[in-house]
Order: structure tokens, then C-alpha cells, then sequence
């Protein structure tokens, strides 16, 4: 019974929901470290425009990211339910992302998601890496890797 269970928990991902203005996005949770309240964001000169500044967490400097900008939606403003999503993107580095809330946690099997077909053609950068469906509803899933620009663990 117990080999049962862990078999069926192998292929069970957990996703941290986040919405963004009237859409639900699903990161996968191995990639987040911690989530954490607003706070003062430090503006750096000349960078991207989708990046916020830099927060000091816990004696840290981590860039912070607006995952709007980044998807090419339009600033949102900052309210009382937004957080920054600190992702580990390497063993050493981590990276801030901006969202407008944090809803939920879903377990999501592998029956529960949908690959997204990609046209490598039209040369857009797709940030969905697939489609989980969850109570009658879908979540798109994020692509990390694509979103902040390389190689997530």
C-alpha cells in the first residue's frame, strides 16, 4: 500500500496560483523560496523595463521583476494583496517576481495538464509551458525558464 502511494505521488505537482489582474497563472512551487509583503523597492539606472529595482531580504539583494511587464500587460498598481515571489534560479542566485496576489495552492497530476502546442515560426515567446485544469476552471502554467531569460534547476 505504501509503494501504491508513492507512485501516485510521484507524478502530483504542486502550483502556487497567482493572479494577474482577471487571469490565474501556476508556478510550479520547487522553484519558490519564499513569498513575501511588499516593501521598498531600490530603482536600478538603465535596466530593463520589466525589472522593479532590488529588495534587501534578510541581508540579500534580490532583483525584483514584475511578471506583468514581463508578459507585456500593462503596470498594474500595487495594493495590499501583492507580493513578490522569490524564485531560486540557481544554487546561489534568486530573483524576485512581482504579482498582483497569491491565490492558491493545487496539486495538479499529470492527467490534469495539458501541453501547449508552440509555432516556433511566428518567433513569439510563449511564457506557458501548459494548462492545468482545476475546480472547472483553467490555471496557465508558467515556463520560468523563458520568463526570467535562463536556466531554472
Amino acid at each position: 500500500m505504501a509503494d501504491e502511494l508513492r507512485v501516485i505521488n510521484n507524478d502530483i505537482t504542486q502550483y502556487i496560483v497567482v493572479g494577474l489582474g482577471n487571469e490565474q497563472y501556476g508556478i510550479d512551487i520547487k522553484y519558490i523560496d519564499n513569498i513575501v509583503r511588499m516593501q521598498r523597492i531600490t530603482r536600478v539606472p538603465k535596466s530593463a523595463e520589466c525589472f522593479r529595482g532590488v529588495i534587501n531580504l534578510r541581508g540579500e539583494v534580490v532583483p525584483v521583476m514584475s511578471l506583468r511587464v514581463r508578459m507585456g500587460f500593462p503596470e498594474g498598481e500595487i495594493t495590499g494583496k501583492s507580493r513578490i515571489i522569490i524564485l531560486k534560479v540557481e544554487q546561489s542566485s534568486s530573483i524576485g517576481v512581482l504579482v498582483d496576489e497569491v491565490k492558491k495552492v493545487y496539486n495538479l497530476s499529470e492527467e490534469d495538464v495539458e501541453s501547449v502546442s508552440h509555432d516556433s515560426k511566428s518567433g513569439v515567446q510563449s511564457f506557458i509551458s501548459g494548462v492545468g485544469k482545476v475546480d472547472n476552471g483553467l490555471v496557465s502554467l508558467l515556463d520560468l525558464s523563458t520568463i526570467i531569460g535562463g536556466e531554472v534547476d
